[in-house]
């Protein structure tokens, strides 16, 4: 009697990285590690601030606040790098989900509050420590032109509350022909993407030819909002994962191994 072990799921798929260049190599590594081909096409990067002016004369004042939020791992690396001093140490610290709080204790930042299950602002401001900021002072660590409904529910909660805004986000300029033209050949299987606007900055950089190959397009991303936003774009094949990349990586392995079946 003779056994077979199974094929490791994503052996024989390529599947397309979109994170910053400075991010990608981590999902990449879990995709290979999986018998999968990571093929990596960023779009989004991140650049430094318009203004670091501004930021740093507030992270001079950090010793002052209460609590200090980080809204992404980017938001940890661009804002720490702005800090011309050691974190002080009456600052409590919170992030939006486990990979920016990894990120944070890696830094240092030993305590960190965050969401258990989730990663979005609506779970950070379930937690209990947010429920009342009455009197206290909060900063948000963040992008420039983030997203408002933190920053609007912590105010409404009584505190008083300035922006780190440490980078901005921007499209790259990088051309899409050599993806699309092996995307045509059948040699790409699925997508990825962490944000809704790394999802608008692909639709914009694939153009006519590659958006037509990206809407019959396995799509995988860590929340239900970019789904939302890739259904409004056409895209057929879209599935939400666990947040982070170990979460994308189990939804790849959870798509393959049903068309497996």
């Amino acid at each position: 009697m003779t056994s077979s072990t199974a094929a490791p799921p994503l052996r024989g798929r390529a599947i397309l990285v979109t994170r910053p260049v400075h991010q990608s190599e981590k999902l990449a590594g879990l995709i290979r590690a999986a018998g999968g081909e990571p093929v990596l096409f960023p779009a989004l990067a991140i650049v430094a601030p318009a203004d670091t002016a501004t930021v740093r004369s507030l992270l001079a004042g950090l010793a002052e606040l209460d609590l200090a939020i980080f809204v992404s791992p980017n938001a940890v690396e661009q804002g720490l790098a702005l800090l011309e001093h050691r974190w002080p140490a009456g600052v409590a610290v919170a992030a939006v989900g486990e990979g920016t709080a990894a990120v944070a204790r890696r830094h240092g930042l030993e305590t960190v509050a965050v969401p258990v299950d989730r990663a979005d602002s609506e779970s950070l401001l379930a937690m209990p420590e947010l429920h009342d900021l009455r009197g206290k002072r909060v900063v948000i660590f963040r992008g420039e032109g983030g997203r408002e409904l933190l920053g609007e529910q912590i105010r409404q909660r009584g505190a008083q509350l300035s922006y780190a805004e440490c980078y901005r986000r921007v499209r790259p300029s990088a051309d899409p022909s050599a993806l699309v033209a092996r995307w045509e050949q059948g040699g790409l299987h699925a997508a990825t993407v962490m944000s809704s606007e790394t999802l608008e900055n692909l639709w914009a950089m694939l153009g006519e030819r590659g958006q037509r190959l990206l809407r019959s397009t396995p799509l995988l991303m860590p929340h239900a909002n970019i789904a939302e936003r890739a259904t409004r774009l056409g895209l057929t094949e879209v599935a939400v994962t666990p947040p982070g990349d170990e979460g994308i990586l189990r939804g790849l392995n959870a798509w393959f191994s049903l068309q497996a079946r």
